[in-house]
């Protein structure tokens, strides 16, 4: 499969940052993108709405339907699973891209935040995928793709954050497991940047300089290049995002870049 021409893209958290370039690169091929997130309204602090990343899809030539979804809400879920089945037909890929970030120490982590963290990110993350499957298991070539990184068990990477460590490294188990359980039937993937994006994420990592990051979009064109790779053939990888498009024969990496003068700061989780 060369394109997404006709299929159903779910993704949650698509209204700004990552998501949404993803959501904008599966409509270049003609997809059906459902942009799932909470945005359904302006926000002076957060750029973007469902409503405005529908905009896009539909302008990049894709079919939009922007829902307001709060993963945390088993029934909203479920909502906008059936919507979307009633109105492309189906699911062929689910992106768990929505996710909650507190880059504190214990003392400074309030539980409301942790809560908020585990359930948006590993809850989730497990949430969405099991509503999904039943529709998924019926796809041509499915593929869930989660933003996690891949398991790292070294403190250094706890400590300074353990409630954000404990609910990324949940996605990334999720994965894990559902790679084992459902292998051979549908493709599910982390992929995770090998340098920091430039998204309204970074304001929440201290000392990083915006020209050092790299834009959305080589996310979003390693994502695209997992989804066309036949299910059969690419699962249970936790895959960085430089390294599979090296492997898929690209090697500019400058045109990703927010100022290519930079070298690109390394992203978390990664030795």
């Amino acid at each position: 499969m060369s394109n997404l021409k006709g299929k159903t893209v779910f993704i949650t958290g698509a209204s700004r940052g990552i998501g949404l370039a993803i959501a904008i690169r599966a409509a270049r091929d003609g997809a059906n993108v459902v942009i799932a997130a909470k945005s359904d309204v302006p926000n002076p602090k957060l750029p973007g709405t469902i409503h405005s990343a529908a905009t896009a899809v539909a302008e990049a030539g894709g079919k939009a339907l922007a829902i307001r979804c709060d993963i945390r809400e088993e029934d909203q879920v479920k909502a906008a699973v059936r919507e979307t089945v009633e109105t492309f037909g189906g699911i062929d890929i689910l992106v768990n891209n929505a996710s909650a970030i507190w880059l504190r120490g214990t003392l400074d982590t309030p539980m409301k935040r942790f809560d908020l963290m585990s359930q948006v990110n590993s809850r989730g993350t497990f949430l969405c995928s099991q509503i999904c499957l039943p529709h998924l298991l019926k796809a041509e070539n499915p593929h869930i793709l989660t933003l996690a990184p891949p398991i790292n068990l070294d403190p250094k990477w706890w400590a300074p954050h353990t409630g954000y460590t404990l609910a990324k490294m949940g996605m990334s188990f999720v994965t894990l497991g559902l790679a084992e359980e459902f292998k051979g039937k549908v493709a599910i993937n982390a992929l995770w940047p090998r340098t920091v994006i430039a998204t309204d994420a970074i304001n929440m990592i201290p000392g990083v300089e915006l020209s050092k990051c790299r834009t959305p979009e080589i996310l979003s064109d390693a994502a695209h290049a997992i989804f066309v790779t036949p299910h059969a053939q690419l699962s249970g990888q936790f895959i960085l995002d430089e390294d599979f498009l090296r492997e898929r024969g690209v090697s500019d990496f400058d045109r990703y870049a927010v100022d290519p003068s930079q070298v690109p700061l390394p992203d978390l989780f990664l030795d």
